[in-house]
Formats: structure tokens, sequence, C-alpha cells
């Protein structure tokens, strides 16, 4: 005895269905071309204002002038940095974020939150500083600390951070 549904012809009542995938491959075609992961809604854009803080920290033991340039950082949460930046599907960005799954931004957020704590603690300590080479140690501590957050921050963006890569970094 045959079903109704095998003797179905194959593309019948697939037409919705073909639809609506064609509809998210061109959503994730958008995505993509924006330079934001379709799989988790993140764009790496936002880890530049990490990099950016980085590489002034790593300056400093070379050119300690270089600790004013790293005081003038300011922390931005997501949704700000791209509202402030020329980044040219920023509003894509934003709503991205938004509809990313819950689990995935509440880790993301509590990452690159910890990351905003580091630099921030290690900037509060540099303006207390008076030498050059405690600010050069300061931002040499820094960088071992949040560097490693920045690699799992992206991978968490590009859809392969779990808890094993998460002990795997935190080792370096």
């Amino acid at each position: 005895m045959t079903s109704a549904l095998a003797e179905a012809p194959a593309n019948d009542g697939n037409a919705t269905g073909d639809a609506g995938r064609s509809s998210v491959d061109a959503h994730h075609r958008v995505l993509r071309e924006a330079n934001i992961n379709p799989n988790t809604g993140l764009a790496t854009d936002y880890l530049n204002h990490f990099n950016e803080a980085i590489m002034l920290l790593e300056m400093i033991p070379d050119l300690p002038e270089c600790a004013e340039d790293f005081l003038g950082w300011q922390p931005a949460s997501y949704r700000d940095h791209f509202a402030a930046s020329n980044f040219k599907a920023r509003e894509l960005a934003i709503s991205s974020y938004d509809s990313t799954d819950p689990a995935l931004r509440a880790e993301f957020d509590n990452l690159t939150g910890t990351m905003t704590s580091i630099l921030s603690a290690v900037g509060a300590a540099m303006r207390e500083a008076k030498q050059d080479r405690t600010r050069a140690i300061l931002a040499q501590q820094a960088t071992g600390w949040v560097k490693p957050l920045v690699t799992l921050a992206g991978s968490l963006i590009n859809g392969s951070g779990n808890s094993a890569d998460v002990d795997s970094i935190m080792k370096q």
C-alpha cells in the first residue's frame, strides 16, 4: 500500500518551502556581503574596537608616550560601536545582533564585557602610575589577558566557540 505523500509529485507542497529557503539564502548572502556571520548574526568588525586598544598597549613598552593614546580609548558596546561607526551595514549589524540566539549573545556580551573591564581597569591603573616602566608592565599584562579573549570572541562570531576552545585558549 502506498501513502498519498509518496504518490504526490516531488515538488508539490514544496513551493513554499523553496521560497522560504530562497529567502533565507538571500538573507544569508546579504549578511555575508556585509561581513556578518549569517549563522551567528555577529560581525568581527566589533573586535577592531579591542584590537585598537591592544595595538596601543603593545606599543607602550617601546614608546611610553602611547600610553596617552591608550588612555583615550573608550569602552563601547556592540550596538554603540556600530551606531558610531562608518561600517556600511551598521543598521544590519545591529539588527542581526539583536536577533542573535540569546544564549550566544549572552556569552559574547560576557566575554566582551570582561575585555572592557580589563581594559578599563588597566586604564585606571595607568592614570595612577607615575613611571613608564609601571605602565609598560601593565600594558604587557593587559595584552596577555585580552588577546586570548579577542581570539575567543572571534571564534564565537565565526560559530566555532565551545568550552573546549575556551579551556584551550585560557591555557595559553
